[in-house]
């Protein structure tokens, strides 16, 4: 349990009401480790992660969830960088899930859509791509200053998502896959998305396949969410296009993630962020970090667990039980207890 900064404290100890009270149901063998990384640490300490803490997470733990990082007092989210980015790289957490699905058609900025309209799934490879921290700048801060800042695709990296995709949408009875680039403009490495696409398509005729630049995939997005799947792409697209898959479902409040190594220890987070000003108000929603602890519940093969938390969340939402955001009048405590006690 890493709840991070600001209200990620706040909704990661909602989760863990949840998830405590579906160990009691279920008698889960749940052993729940809190780790105190967050900025005060960072701070007091001058350290971020550890030494050896990748191999321990690797070694001894079968998940990791996460609340959220960001504390305006670090300004270059050095702690942040170091503790999510290095969890993803050092555990090699090459697939991040994002479901895309909407449990309240009030909760939908979109004129007349409801819950069946929005339902759809991303992978988003993270990994590779815009993240890697490739590039440099010269003269600095001179009229006539250079910056480069470059992408990194591998074949291997690009097949292993793109296989992943295809897998998911096997085993969840998904009709299609489609990958979304820029390889008009961006030759070389969305090139290769391309022609590893294609390759890999020809050995799932049964799944439906289409290719779609992102700008018209954004467009989509918000025309006919109706018509989306399975979305596979690359690490920087799969970022923005998910934050608009949020707003579809109800705000970034109620989104989850995954962040998958299959069969490996792997990291559950809600895609919102830290929000200082919320910390300790009571208004944060929780409904993000819960689902995450779903999911986290569902890979680690408790099915029947992760969906009872899942319909207790769908029930509280369509009964209007939520925080403020989303037009309610329960504090971030109370959405938990209230999700706990439906779940045990």
């Amino acid at each position: 349990m890493l709840p991070g900064d600001g209200s990620g404290k706040d909704v990661t100890a909602e989760a863990v009401k949840v998830l405590e009270a579906a160990a009691g149901r279920w008698s889960l063998p749940l052993e729940l480790v809190h780790l105190d990384w967050d900025a005060d640490r960072y701070l007091k300490t001058g350290e971020t992660v550890p030494p050896g803490a990748f191999d321990d997470f690797r070694d001894n733990y079968s998940a990791i969830l996460i609340g959220a990082f960001g504390d305006p007092r670090v300004k270059d989210n050095k702690h942040a960088a170091d503790i999510l980015l290095g969890t993803r790289f050092k555990l090699d957490l090459y697939i991040n899930l994002r479901p895309v699905k909407l449990y309240d058609a009030r909760l939908c900025p979109l004129k007349g859509r409801t819950e069946k309209d929005v339902d759809f799934v991303v992978f988003r490879e993270n990994t590779e791509g815009a993240y890697i921290n490739a590039g440099g700048n010269l003269k600095q801060g001179w009229a006539d200053e250079v910056a480069i800042q470059e992408e990194i695709h591998t074949r291997k990296g690009v097949e292993r998502i793109i296989r992943a995709a295809f897998e998911y949408a096997v085993t969840h009875g998904r009709r299609e896959v489609m990958m979304s680039d820029k390889s008009n403009v961006m030759q070389y490495g969305h090139g290769l998305w391309r022609r590893v696409f294609a390759e890999v398509a020809k050995e799932h005729p049964q799944i439906q396949t289409r290719t779609m630049f992102v700008d018209a995939l954004c467009m989509e997005m918000v025309l006919r969410p109706e018509g989306l799947d399975v979305i596979v792409t690359n690490n920087m697209f799969g970022d923005i296009i998910t934050d608009i898959g949020a707003a579809l479902q109800g705000g970034l409040g109620v989104a989850a993630s995954a962040n998958l190594n299959p069969g490996q220890t792997s990291m559950f987070e809600p895609v919102h962020g830290s929000a200082p000003a919320l910390a300790g108000t009571g208004k944060a929603n929780p409904v993000g970090a819960v689902l995450s602890a779903a999911m986290m519940l569902d890979y680690l093969g408790h099915q029947e667990a992760a969906q009872a938390v899942e319909a207790a969340v769908a029930r509280s939402l369509r009964e209007g039980q939520t925080t403020p955001d989303l037009g309610g009048s329960l504090t971030t405590s109370q959405v938990g207890g209230l999700l706990a006690k439906a779940v045990g």
